[in-house]
């Protein structure tokens, strides 16, 4: 059961560098069934400071769920990703990858750097609002997620 249903939202971090996909992902999240925390960053290197609370974050919360792009300035995704599972404090959060890249080097990259999961995005408004919710569905209302550090 998610942590929600103790009565405070789950939090979720979002790297994305474009605003629109932001936006859309964020009110798919607004519009979901389970209590969230939307926290939004626009590239690699603030996603590292916010996760280990640096900063302008040293008050950040702990995520539950991280949904990391991979074409981010400064530093890109796949790069946070590998951070984030080397790092003992950091390494149980689950990361989803959403992406427009199909590249298979990708995804093999991805998943060798212990991702959870990788979606690619749709094109597609509907379809796009559509892998929000079903993202949220299952890792919000299926999977249970580990307690905050």
């Amino acid at each position: 059961m998610p942590s929600s249903s103790a009565g405070h939202p789950i939090e979720i971090l979002l790297v994305e560098d474009n605003p629109d996909d932001a936006y859309m992902t964020m009110e798919a999240l607004r519009e979901g069934k389970v209590r969230n925390q939307v926290h939004h960053i626009e590239d690699g290197v603030e996603a590292l400071r916010f996760l280990r609370r640096q900063g302008d974050h040293a008050n950040a919360p702990r995520p539950d769920l991280i949904l990391l792009d991979l074409s981010l300035p400064r530093l890109g995704g796949l790069e946070v990703l590998a951070e984030i599972k080397h790092d003992p404090e950091l390494r149980r959060i689950p990361v989803i990858i959403m992406t427009s890249s199909k590249r298979e080097q990708d995804v093999v990259r991805a998943y060798n750097n212990y991702a959870n999961c990788y979606v690619n995005k749709p094109v597609d408004l509907e379809q796009f609002l559509g892998a929000v919710r079903r993202i949220e569905d299952f890792w919000l209302s299926v999977v249970r997620l580990p307690g905050a550090a």
